[in-house]
């Protein structure tokens, strides 16, 4: 057997039940990987994953084009939660959004929603992109659950469907904040969102909305200026930190 931290990773959907001795079919894109990329083969090892039934080791049955069979083995690791918060984010340019959809994912986000504010760069994306990103993260990352991208949505509309009893993070201008925001996301629980708004930042009039909106928690980032991309890094290792030692 291979070591099986270099055997390839791949997500199953949960349409498809992994248990021992069960044959599965590979989707296209996976028998294209597996077959012309990797160059993997009848009897090679793989690992498959989802957040139901967990992780399995598993061996391919055969393999051609853009077809192909797996059959499942053994269990690897058990199903586990995966607890992480909801990141809210003006949507960017095609590929600072597919970074923030990439490491969203690897640093545990549960749900993305991307939001249209009154600057926001770009109102178009492709859903199935960035759910591909998203499975690719999870893939290689080794966690077992791959993260709900939802369609893009406007910030008020957001705001309106948020529920009352969690919190939403929001990273602000440092004249909201005035030091009373908390810097390390104190009380932090799964369930709850952070919200970073677009390049430039929110309007007056998206600020006032979210001063009205009581679930809101303004924080910090720190006293430089950060591109978006980076703020949604750092925010989200600092809700993970404070999630990890509640």
């Amino acid at each position: 057997m291979s070591a099986l931290h270099t055997l390839p990773r791949l997500h199953v959907s949960v349409g498809e039940t992994l248990v021992a001795h069960a044959d599965l079919p590979m989707t296209p894109e996976q028998a294209r990987y597996l077959g012309t990329v990797l160059r993997r083969a009848e009897g090679d090892e793989v690992r498959l994953f989802n957040e139901r039934d967990g992780e399995w080791l598993a061996r391919i049955a055969g393999v051609r084009k853009d077809k192909g069979c797996f059959t499942v083995v053994e269990q690897l690791r058990a199903p586990a939660p995966e607890p992480g918060c909801v990141l809210v984010f003006a949507l960017l340019k095609r590929d600072s959004t597919d970074l923030v959809i990439r490491m969203g994912t690897e640093l545990g986000v549960s749900r993305f929603v991307p939001v249209i504010t009154e600057r926001t760069v770009s109102g178009r994306v492709k859903s199935e992109r960035l759910e591909s990103i998203a499975t690719e993260a999870a893939e290689q990352c080794e966690r077992l659950s791959v993260p709900v991208v939802e369609a893009p949505v406007r910030l008020t509309d957001f705001l309106g469907a948020w529920p009352a009893d969690f919190r939403l993070f929001v990273a602000v201008e440092r004249q909201i904040a005035q030091g009373e925001g908390p810097v390390a996301f104190a009380g932090a629980r799964v369930g709850d969102g952070v919200l970073i708004g677009p390049e430039g930042g929110f309007s007056a009039g998206e600020l006032d909305v979210l001063r009205a909106r009581p679930f809101v928690t303004p924080v910090t980032l720190g006293n430089r200026v950060l591109r978006a991309e980076t703020a949604v890094t750092a925010a989200l290792a600092l809700f993970d930190s404070q999630l990890r030692n509640a």
